[in-house]
């Protein structure tokens, strides 16, 4: 019984010696730090974007998104079709429309 609870115990130490060695270690950045590592013409502020920000960004990825889906489809392919041939269909409508690379390309 008492092997059984220091194996237990090795096991646990073992874990959690595997987990922390996989999480990324932090490093503080001062203000002067900041300020040199950001882009020339971009300010040093990490405020997040508003509200209304990410809904017109979330409208601006959906418009340009069914727009080559609008592409694809005069190209000749059908999403809603079931068919056995998907990625062959799909990667040549991507050709014919200009639109797009395979994920095997």
């Amino acid at each position: 019984m008492k092997s059984f609870a220091i194996k237990q115990i090795m096991l646990g130490v073992a874990v959690t010696a595997m987990v922390a060695g996989t999480i990324p270690l932090a490093a503080a950045q001062g203000a002067s730090d900041a300020a040199m590592s950001a882009a020339p013409g971009m300010a040093a502020s990490s405020a997040k974007p508003t509200k209304a920000e990410r809904k017109e960004a979330r409208k601006q990825a959906r418009a340009k998104k069914n727009a080559e889906l609008k592409k694809l489809e005069d190209a000749g392919y059908q999403p809603s079709e079931n068919d056995p041939n998907y990625p062959d269909k799909l990667q040549k409508a991507q050709k014919k429309a200009g639109v797009g690379a395979g994920a095997s390309q």
